[in-house]
């Protein structure tokens, strides 16, 4: 998961935290389908963001969503936001790290932390993606 061979990073590490999976080609119109996680299908909010539930629940306060955005470098990541009650619908909270997100669900939620972290890594796997340490 790491460049460095040596470390050992698993889901719950603090150092988890500081993980974030770049994409090698931005998510279009074109290859959105082609990252599908369960039933669920990207969809674009805007502009280079595509967002799409990693873990949501009907009567579950917590819900957690993939973010595949642009930042500022001109890289797409995979980074996460929480869902937040907004009257009858969900915003999505601040942008988090991938490694934070998963972590995030992974204390809410541990089958579900680790099943999100394998679609991650079968992208990083197909040479898709690549983890990298940011901080």
């Amino acid at each position: 998961m790491s460049e460095n061979k040596d470390v050992s990073l698993k889901l719950g590490d603090e150092k988890f935290t500081e993980m974030m999976l770049f994409l090698k080609t931005p998510i279009n119109q074109q290859n959105h389908r082609d990252y599908k996680f369960d039933d669920a299908e990207l969809r674009e909010l805007q502009p280079g963001i595509w967002a799409m539930p990693a873990y949501l629940k009907e009567g579950d306060a917590y819900s957690l969503f993939f973010l595949f955005t642009t930042i500022d470098t001109g890289d797409m990541v995979v980074a996460f936001a929480e869902g937040e009650p907004l009257e009858k619908r969900l915003a999505l909270g601040k942008p988090m790290t991938t490694g934070a997100g998963l972590n995030s669900l992974f204390a809410q939620q541990e089958k579900r932390a680790q099943r999100v972290l394998k679609f991650l890594n079968d992208i990083s796997r197909a040479d898709e993606a690549e983890w990298r340490q940011i901080i």
